[in-house]
């Protein structure tokens, strides 16, 4: 249980085996005492897509555990955050080195960026299937 992350959700939507299910990401400020001062404190809805076999024990206004695996969490932060910085880099360097032009080769290693995300854009089936939320009741 220490390798998944639980969030408490509403159950919005049925469709077939699909639920919606309605979370509230609040920020560690959220739950301070003098949040009303502060501009840092934020809470924002999220609407998750979960698929469940078993969706007939579901009904809309359920409340419910959504969960997820911690490594799902550090594949998003590896793909999302620390590869493209690392292409950034090394072809800043790459580029600097063959053309020793700074502007030129930080614009063609922000350049590299768009295909990478696109890629990853291309691969969002595949990548829907490894990044799955699963749901339990609250008991």
């Amino acid at each position: 249980m220490a390798n998944t992350i639980k969030h408490q959700g509403i159950v919005e939507n049925i469709n077939g085996s699909h639920l919606q299910v309605r979370i509230i990401q609040t920020s560690a400020c959220a739950s301070c005492s003098i949040k009303g001062h502060c501009s840092s404190a934020d809470t924002k809805e999220k609407l998750i897509d979960v698929t469940d076999d078993n969706v007939s024990s579901y009904q809309p206004g359920d409340r419910v555990w959504v969960i997820g695996e911690l490594s799902m969490g550090v594949m998003a932060v590896l793909l999302a955050f620390i590869l493209p910085f690392l292409v950034l880099i090394f072809s800043l360097f790459i580029f600097m080195a063959i053309w020793n032009d700074e502007l030129g080769s930080a614009l063609c290693s922000l350049a590299l960026l768009i295909p990478y995300y696109y890629i990853l854009w291309l691969n969002k089936s595949r990548l829907g299937k490894k990044f799955s939320f699963s749901i339990s009741p609250m008991n």
